[in-house]
């Protein structure tokens, strides 16, 4: 029989094993060893989420209605709801480490930010967040 005591470890276990493998699979792990942020936003900011929008990551890694993006003049702030953030601390991304293009997913049309010079992880979000986040203005796209 289980006991309350052991069912609460038991899920407290797997939510801490499936947020690494997500945080791994999608790439955040991987850029929070350079990106992991240190400052707050500086300048204007825009920001957009965490609810109502669909975020894919590589792999097909995705987040629904759980990061929030914040676009400041001096880089792109990523971070994800509490529940959620075991392996995914707040990240800051400079706009030179940044490359922007779209695509069409599931029918749909995305703008993808491939995050990190090195890392080249994708970040699909929906046309409507990076028009929120002044995303489109800045990198000039049609």
């Amino acid at each position: 029989m289980s006991t309350p005591l052991g069912l609460a470890i038991f899920f407290i276990t797997l939510w801490c094993a499936v947020s690494f493998l997500a945080s791994f699979i999608g790439g955040w792990y991987s850029l929070s060893k350079r990106f992991k942020r240190q400052s707050e936003p500086y300048g204007e900011t825009k920001s957009a989420g965490p609810f109502f929008y669909t975020v894919y990551m590589r792999f097909l890694g995705h987040y629904s209605s759980v990061i929030r993006l914040t676009a400041a003049s001096d880089a792109l702030y990523g971070s994800v709801l509490f529940p959620f953030r075991i392996a995914h601390p707040p990240l800051r991304i400079p706009w030179d480490q940044i490359r922007f293009s779209r695509t069409r997913f599931f029918f749909r049309t995305y703008c993808v930010l491939t995050l990190g010079n090195e890392e080249k992880i994708p970040l699909r979000i929906p046309v409507r967040m990076a028009r929120n986040l002044g995303i489109l203005e800045r990198f000039q796209a049609p």
